[in-house]
């Protein structure tokens, strides 16, 4: 989004920043809908993180879609608490862009925000998506239970095969137990809401992810 050094490798030990121990100031309610950005959310919401490519489109895929309580932007899968956004760009902190997905499983199934995500960018391209270059762009799905990790680690298979009949390489994508995320800062938080013009760059292959049409169900909180 911004011209930093672009680099392609993540920190090694001893290499990423220190961050600090407070979280940094950011927006209390969503833009959009005004629902508190950290919660408390419902009991009965469940939660996953999504890394995309730059967070500002990759937020706008979610809050769009029917039975999502709320979204936030943040930084994640690094080892720098509270960082700021700078740092995350110049690759400081390990961290991805990623996008905090609060949904209600009543009326939203998993795997239909997991085939957003998939159809969403090009999950096949490493540090990178598109013209933006750096550790921060990679493709990330941070799960936070085993049913969520069953599910995406089969979605992942079967949008690679798809894939793969379409000449792309393999995917990238690293799916994990999701550990902190820590907040971007406020003017990034549905930036495209009050920036309708602003810059997107995410772009997906084309290809359909070929998932089950599955019911939303009830089970897992966000608690």
């Amino acid at each position: 989004m911004f011209s930093f050094f672009k680099r392609t490798s993540l920190p090694g030990a001893g290499e990423a920043l220190p961050g600090r121990p407070d979280p940094i100031p950011t927006a209390t309610h969503h833009h959009v809908n005004g629902v508190p950005l950290a919660g408390p959310y419902p009991d009965h919401m469940r939660k996953v993180v999504f890394g995309l490519g730059c967070f500002w489109g990759a937020e706008r895929l979610f809050w769009q879609m029917p039975g999502v309580h709320v979204t936030a932007v943040g930084y994640a899968g690094g080892t720098t608490p509270n960082p700021y956004y700078e740092e995350v760009c110049r690759g400081e902190t390990g961290h991805t862009e990623a996008v905090l997905v609060v949904y209600d499983p009543y009326e939203v199934s998993f795997e239909s925000l997991l085939r957003t995500f998939w159809e969403g960018h090009d999950p096949t391209q490493g540090m990178r998506q598109g013209n933006d270059v750096g550790t921060q762009y990679r493709s990330a799905i941070h799960v936070f239970d085993d049913e969520q990790m069953q599910a995406a680690t089969a979605s992942r298979d079967a949008f690679a095969a798809a894939l793969k009949q379409r000449g792309f390489p393999a995917i990238t994508t690293e799916i994990a137990e999701a550990g902190p995320f820590y907040f971007a800062e406020d003017y990034h938080q549905q930036y495209l809401a009050k920036n309708p013009g602003g810059y997107c760059g995410l772009g997906g292959t084309g290809v359909s992810c070929p998932l089950p049409a599955t019911a939303a169900t009830p089970s897992g909180s966000a608690a």
